[in-house]
């Protein structure tokens, strides 16, 4: 799904207890600074553990959600607050729509009284999984101003979802849709996946196919990663057979972009493409490098100039809430800042503003990151033109890691 950690550079917090509300600073390192208006909120319960997943999720039983849910309030009523007021806020998983309405509005109610309220136009998405949710259940979501949803989908081949451990059955998605649809809900977005196990061209030819004519606002599409920790880690962390090979995956994302552009989708980030007005507000947060709140088990967060997590075990994270310990987290230094703001802007197509970079960290420092990356721009992966720093179209994109190497 849509994941907030792949913006995040992943800077492990201390635990030391952070100062109240009164001494928070006002601004924080990056693009544009200032506290935070975006929240993330972490909803880490699953039916099944997927096969590649290697995020902080947990099968949960009603009991267990419901339990989260108060320690979720709890942190939220102790976690310092500016009182800006959020303009987005993403529930990710894990599965949120495994949540019931009821909590889904205690956590939302919380939300808004205690860091000020929502913007009138704010955009709140939610990650849903097909067969989680209802007509009734997803109604109810919108009449508590939920507005965007993320569908995990990830193929549409009977084979390939059995093989990932997803719960979803081939119907389900079909019928998913067609009850986003019925609630309501204009702005969707679908998620899939290239580069799994027995994927062959063919398949992911039909995906794409299926999911144009699904006809959803967004599509975010990923190249699957292999995690060590993970059954699919374990299982193919060779990259032989039955993984595609190299050319092949490039080959499928290729192909994807072309037939997503013809059907009127504007890719606007690596992975991201959108139909025009229906880019996600929130996700533009992590690649502006702009400050947001991260809540809930294993949620990170980028608050009073630090990265800060909250601990991934469940049972974890319950003892540091009951603690009431919040992490202050080690200062993002101006040289990181610039760094993280490269490799995050970098993402979008649209790249970084040279100018916006030098009045926000100074010219030395950006001469010294630009001359890292001097041989991406010999060998034509990154452009720097009318002012701006972008990656090429495809070369760029095809081996962005190499260029955000150059910045590590």
């Amino acid at each position: 799904m849509e994941r907030q950690d792949e913006a995040n550079t992943q800077i492990i917090a201390s635990t030391v207890p952070h100062p109240p509300c009164a001494t928070l600073p006002q601004t924080c390192p990056g693009r544009f600074g200032g506290l935070p208006t975006a929240a993330y909120v972490h909803i880490p319960f699953c039916r099944t553990r997927c096969r590649y997943c290697d995020f902080a999720v947990t099968v949960g039983t009603e009991g267990l959600i419901e339990k989260y849910v108060r320690f979720l309030l709890a942190e939220i009523a102790l976690t310092p607050s500016g009182g800006q007021g959020l303009d987005t806020v993403y529930f990710g998983g894990g599965t949120p729509s495994l949540l019931s309405v009821e909590q889904l509005g205690r956590v939302l109610t919380a939300l808004r009284e205690h860091f000020g309220g929502f913007a009138p136009d704010a955009e709140i998405s939610l990650e849903a999984n097909p067969g989680t949710f209802d007509y009734k259940k997803l109604t109810g979501y919108r009449s508590l101003g939920v507005n965007r949803l993320s569908v995990g989908v990830q193929a549409f081949q009977p084979h390939l979802l059995a093989l990932c451990g997803r719960s979803h059955r081939l119907e389900d998605i079909y019928s998913c849709v067609a009850t986003v649809r019925a609630a309501g809900f204009e702005n969707f977005n679908l998620d899939l996946i290239f580069g799994l196990p027995h994927q062959s061209l063919a398949d992911w030819e039909f995906s794409l196919a299926e999911v144009l004519r699904l006809e959803p606002a967004h599509l975010s599409l990923y190249d699957l990663i292999l995690e060590e920790e993970t059954p699919f880690g374990r299982q193919f962390l060779g990259g032989q057979a039955p993984l595609p090979g190299d050319d092949d995956t490039v080959t499928m994302y290729l192909r994807a972009c072309e037939r997503l552009q013809a059907h009127g989708y504007r890719q606007y980030e690596i992975a991201n493409f959108a139909r025009p007005g229906f880019r996600c507000r929130h996700n533009r947060v992590y690649w502006d490098n702009r400050p947001y709140y991260g809540i809930g088990n294993g949620a990170t967060g980028y608050v009073w100039g630090a990265r800060v997590e909250r601990p991934r075990r469940l049972h974890d994270y319950f003892v540091w809430v009951e603690r009431g310990e919040f992490p202050a987290g080690a200062p993002v230094l101006p040289e990181e800042a610039l760094s993280d703001t490269l490799l995050l802007g970098l993402r979008l197509l649209e790249g970084v503003e040279v100018s916006a970079l030098v009045q926000r960290f100074g010219q030395p420092a950006v001469a010294r990151r630009l001359a890292a990356l001097q041989s991406a721009l010999e060998r034509g992966l990154l452009i720097l033109s009318d002012g701006r720093l972008r990656l090429s179209v495809p070369e760029g994109l095809l081996l962005s890691n190499e260029v955000f190497m150059l910045l590590v």
